[in-house]
């Protein structure tokens, strides 16, 4: 746990100095004062800000503006009781407050082949199919970890039987009595764009094997309104 801490303290450093260094004048800022958000991925540390270029324009798949529904249904901006959606601002300071102090995590819940094209730097990729009723339980325990989720020690066989049980009748997952989201960490999931219900599906999941709503987030913009405002990917 102290080595966890020291690494969060040592990346905190590492950006926090960077930020100083890199804090070089901009004519399109993210906002007023504010240049860049510095965080890190894969082992480094990334700098977001925006595309410089006052020509550039959106090319590929974001420049569309239809695509058929179902599937690709428009998501309402009140997802569930006590989950809060945040646009890009929010989603920076999330960075800077949350992720980068190991006190949140940033999830990319679109699939692999989406995430390795290119996602927002600082997040991790866990497929919105994780936290579905029926996925993989040892897939799905991995991923909580991930998230400061445990299964109680006192879970006792019976709660699995009825675990068991629901599953096979298909009925709500509700196992408050497996999971132990005490040290639950704050998490904010997005996806593809308003348009894409990757993110939204992972977050019911999510609320249905009773992760706390109030230490959810949800960037309904998603990967399209970040690129829209030509915020840095990785």
């Amino acid at each position: 746990m102290q080595l966890i801490k020291t690494v969060h303290l040592f990346i905190f450093l590492c950006i926090n100095y960077l930020s100083i260094g890199t804090a070089l004048a901009l004519d399109v800022n993210i906002k007023k004062n504010l240049s860049h958000v510095n965080t890190a991925h894969n082992g480094e540390i990334i700098s977001i800000q925006r595309i410089q270029d006052q020509d550039n324009v959106l090319t590929g798949g974001y420049t569309k503006t239809s695509r058929k529904c179902p599937p690709f249904c428009i998501q309402p901006m009140h997802l569930a009781d006590g989950v809060t959606t945040v646009a890009e601002l929010e989603l920076l300071d999330f960075i800077k407050t949350k992720l980068n102090q190991g006190k949140g995590v940033l999830i990319d819940a679109r699939t692999p082949s989406w995430f390795n094209k290119s996602t927002i730097p600082g997040s991790i990729n866990i497929p919105f199919t994780t936290f579905d009723r029926k996925s993989d339980e040892l897939v799905k325990t991995a991923a909580l970890a991930r998230l400061g989720v445990t299964i109680k020690a006192e879970t006792t066989e019976e709660s699995f039987f009825d675990y068991a049980i629901n599953m096979i009748k298909n009925e709500p997952m509700k196992d408050y009595s497996i999971w132990d989201f005490s040290k639950a960490k704050e998490i904010m999931l997005w996806c593809n764009g308003a348009w894409c219900g990757q993110s939204p599906r992972a977050i019911k999941g999510l609320l249905a094997l009773g992760y706390p709503a109030e230490k959810i987030y949800y960037y309904r913009g998603g990967m399209q309104a970040w690129q829209s405002l030509g915020l840095t990917t990785k």
